[in-house]
């Protein structure tokens, strides 16, 4: 992610403010569509996409960083079609259920809104999104909280792997964590977490830190950013009104 965030391009030189606010409204757009319309969300798609292909870093490597996290979101609609069994529309002679719809709703809100999330944080450096919400007068306890969470999240992770390396050891042939073991594998994780944490906040004393954020510096936002911020409100606001997808159905049939 650091090194998507890197990188060079008219999407990467935004104001990390106006770039958030830009990913919170089009959040907020997105989830106030109906359970029911799905023709009128699609097309909200079409600005991450379009992002994307400005800022070049492919759709791919989105889904491929998100596939531990989108079966989860994939999975909360899965029920709609038990609890809703109303027909909603036929299609060349299928009966399509309500449930079926909202299901499918459900499921593209939280796909899109994945990826306006993490194009945020593929496109801006993270001590620079720290530095526009201290500009928000966020609390800089939460501040720190977010930054160490995401500079030190790997650390946990390398304990994880070593923890894992050392069951195998132990256990030639097993497949995974042994149920029974689970219990004193997280309790030792806990206790190497903390002894690393130990180690990380002495040595950020000694480098000068004091409870704060304060080292990263907001970028400026210039009036290229104001019209980035006002065409993307209005493209939102567009799209949340008009249903582009039958106006272009029946543009196409005339």
């Amino acid at each position: 992610m650091d090194a998507l965030a890197a990188g060079s391009s008219p999407v990467h030189a935004l104001c990390p403010l106006a770039k958030l606010f830009a990913t919170i409204i089009y959040i907020v757009v997105v989830v106030s569509f109906g359970k029911y319309d799905l023709a009128g969300l699609v097309p909200m798609v079409l600005w991450p996409v379009l992002l994307f292909e400005i800022s070049g870093i492919p759709v791919r490597t989105c889904f491929h960083k998100l596939r531990f996290v989108l079966p989860l979101v994939l999975a909360v609609g899965l029920f709609n079609p038990l609890f809703d069994r109303a027909p909603y529309l036929a299609l060349g002679g299928i009966t399509i259920s309500g449930g079926a719809v909202s299901m499918v709703t459900l499921m593209s809100k939280g796909t899109f809104c994945l990826m306006a999330s993490f194009l945020l944080m593929a496109t801006t450096r993270i001590d620079a999104l720290c530095a526009a919400l201290r500009r928000l007068h966020v609390p800089g306890i939460f501040l720190t909280l977010l930054l160490l969470t995401y500079r030190y999240v790997g650390v946990m992770t390398e304990e994880v792997a070593i923890m894992t390396d050392a069951y195998k050891l132990r256990a030639p042939g097993q497949k995974g964590v042994h149920y029974t073991a689970w219990g004193s594998f997280l309790g030792q994780l806990l206790l190497r977490s903390m002894d690393r944490a130990e180690e990380l906040y002495a040595a950020m004393r000694l480098r000068g830190f004091h409870d704060h954020f304060h080292y990263a510096e907001a970028a400026p936002c210039t009036a290229k950013d104001a019209v980035y911020l006002v065409i993307c409100i209005a493209a939102f606001l567009l799209l949340r009104f008009v249903n582009v997808a039958a106006l272009l159905g029946s543009l196409l049939v005339r």
